[in-house]
C-alpha cells in the first residue's frame, strides 16, 4: 500500500492550496481517508477525515469553514482543499487511510501513512 501526497508549497496568507493523496495497493472505497499534520515542536493533530462513502466529514474545529476535504473514487484520490490559510496552518501535511466506515479522529485508528508534504503560510 502507498499514500502519495502532494500540493503543499509556500503561500501568503488569506490563500489557498490543494492537497492531494494518490492511494494504490488497496481497495480505495473500502477505506476512510483522514489528513493530519505536524507543525514545528508540536504533535501530530487531526486535521480532516471523510468517510468511505463520501457521506460524512469531519473536521479540527481550527480548521472548520475553511479547509474542505473530498475523495474521487475513480481517481483512488483524496483531497484537501484549504482556504483563508493562516501562519498557525504551518505543517507537513499527511494523510492516512484504515478500513473501516466511520471517520477516526485519532492517527493511531490509521493503518497506512502517506510521507507528508509541507505546507508554509507566510504572513
Amino acid at each position: 500500500v502507498q499514500l502519495q501526497a502532494s500540493g503543499g508549497g509556500l503561500v501568503q496568507a488569506g490563500g489557498s492550496l490543494r492537497l492531494s493523496c494518490v492511494a494504490s495497493g488497496l481497495t480505495f472505497g473500502f477505506y476512510v481517508m483522514g489528513w493530519f499534520r505536524r507543525a514545528p515542536g508540536k504533535e501530530r493533530e487531526f486535521v480532516a477525515g471523510i468517510s468511505r462513502d463520501g457521506g460524512d466529514w469531519n473536521y479540527a474545529d481550527s480548521v472548520k469553514g475553511r479547509f474542505t476535504i473530498s475523495r474521487d473514487d475513480v481517481k483512488n484520490t483524496a483531497y484537501l482543499e484549504m482556504n483563508s490559510l493562516k501562519p498557525a496552518d504551518t505543517a507537513v501535511y499527511y494523510c492516512a487511510a484504515v478500513r473501516t466506515q466511520r471517520v477516526r479522529r485519532y492517527g493511531h485508528q490509521y493503518d497506512y501513512w502517506g510521507q507528508g508534504t509541507q505546507v508554509t503560510v507566510s504572513s
